[in-house]
């Protein structure tokens, strides 16, 4: 028994090899077994339908009154010392502020945007001049009280209005309802294209978001001056409305 035991490791150990052919037999059979399931697997991947398919945009608009406006004004000072420019700004600066208290505008809707002082040289008389300039912006959520606000910046100090952007308090709300317009919008050009054709409008395969939210801003109708000088106007602003566009891209299958 111990020597037929003997034999057997002798026979499977260093005593006995392959024949090399045979592995490369082996070899060539794995590559070509291989290479045919590649060809299978492609031949099934093109011979699978393709799911028919329609892709189309839609645009969903609202248009809205804005309820607020963000106004900014600015103001400057010149003279031929620096320190007495910039008191005079500051002076300016703190006769806006208890005017804004004075009417009721929070701190949080009103803050400083730019403050500079600088100096030139006047060539023809030369000498230098100093500038001091500040802009404020100030949140107004309540348009009525337009009007009184200009005047009382105009009293202020102000001079000069550089920019009004008007806005609205609901605006993620108009959002979400312009996009819920512009994917019905799709769904709807979907079915008008596919309905001559005895098809149907399946589910959504993928959805493209291509909007960026256009706000065209209505214009203050005329400047610091004209408005002082009319006496409080009561027909100063043209609020007009704001447009909310939403664009998609939606692709849907048919059946």
């Amino acid at each position: 028994m111990k020597s037929k035991i003997i034999t057997s490791v002798r026979l499977f150990g260093s005593g006995h090899k392959f024949p090399q052919n045979n592995f490369k037999l082996m070899g060539k059979k794995s590559l070509l077994i291989l290479a045919l399931l590649l060809v299978w697997s492609t031949n099934a991947q093109e011979s699978k339908p393709q799911v028919p398919q329609i892709t189309v945009t839609g645009e969903g608009k609202i248009m809205v009154i804005p309820d607020q406006a963000l106004v900014t004004v600015g103001f400057q000072n010149s003279g031929k010392d620096a320190k007495e420019v910039k008191t005079l700004n500051d002076e300016v600066v703190d006769k806006v502020i208890k005017f804004l208290k004075k009417s009721g505008i929070p701190a949080t809707d009103y803050k400083t945007n730019n403050v500079s002082l600088g100096k030139s040289y006047d060539y023809e008389k030369k000498k230098y001049n100093f500038q001091a300039n500040q802009s404020l912006s100030i949140m107004l959520k309540d348009l009525s009280k337009y009007d009184d606000i200009m005047m009382g910046l105009n009293d202020a100090g102000i001079n000069s209005i550089d920019g009004v952007e008007f806005k609205s308090s609901k605006m993620e709300e108009h959002e979400r309802e312009a996009r819920k317009k512009a994917m019905l919008n799709a769904k709807q050009k979907a079915t008008d294209y596919v309905s001559v054709l005895g098809q149907k409008v399946g589910k959504a395969l993928l959805i493209t978001d291509n909007s960026s939210v256009y706000v065209p801003q209505p214009m203050y109708k005329g400047g610091m001056m004209a408005m002082a000088a009319e006496a409080m106007p009561r027909e100063t602003l043209a609020i007009g409305e704001l447009e909310i566009n939403t664009n998609v891209t939606v692709t849907f299958t048919l059946e």
